[in-house]
């Protein structure tokens, strides 16, 4: 959590919650850490004197002190969020990417939508839903390998 804090706030000053989305954001939505986690670090930090904060319209701003930008510095190698994403399979990262574009949608269309457009929404909800359930159903071939591809010619 340190080592994240410190490389974003090395880029700009930020209140706590630009923090926890941005690390949500750049981890592909992978890791979203919680208000419990960002803030007793943050107090952490400027307890060690590497940020300070000030009131901005009623919001913390949190920003590096000189020892706190050279902290971070010192940091080398793959930022934080990225670990996160290393080890997950690009077909789930596309999954979780696509339910949370569809979500944004039904936002939208319940901000914006009429409600002949809210009712067909929930049509076209409804039979994603039952073909996502359709797909569950199905038996699923076993992926060769190339080798036993290979062995098979």
């Amino acid at each position: 959590m340190r080592a994240a804090i410190l490389a974003l706030l090395v880029e700009q000053p930020r209140h706590g919650y630009e923090i926890i989305r941005e690390i949500g954001e750049r981890s592909g939505g992978f890791w979203k850490p919680s208000p419990g986690s960002i803030y007793p670090t943050l107090q952490m930090l400027a307890d060690e004197g590497l940020v300070v904060s000030r009131d901005e319209n009623g919001k913390k701003l949190f920003e590096l002190t000189d020892e706190g930008r050279a902290a971070a510095e010192q940091q080398t190698g793959t930022p934080p969020w990225e670990h996160f994403a290393d080890d997950v399979d690009p077909v789930e990262h596309d999954l979780r990417k696509a339910g949370a574009t569809l979500a944004a949608a039904v936002v939208q269309v319940m901000r914006a939508g009429s409600a002949s457009q809210q009712a067909r929404t929930v049509d076209v909800l409804n039979e994603a839903r039952r073909s996502l359930y359709s797909i569950l159903g199905e038996v699923d071939e076993p992926e060769e390998s190339e080798e036993s591809g290979e062995a098979a010619e």
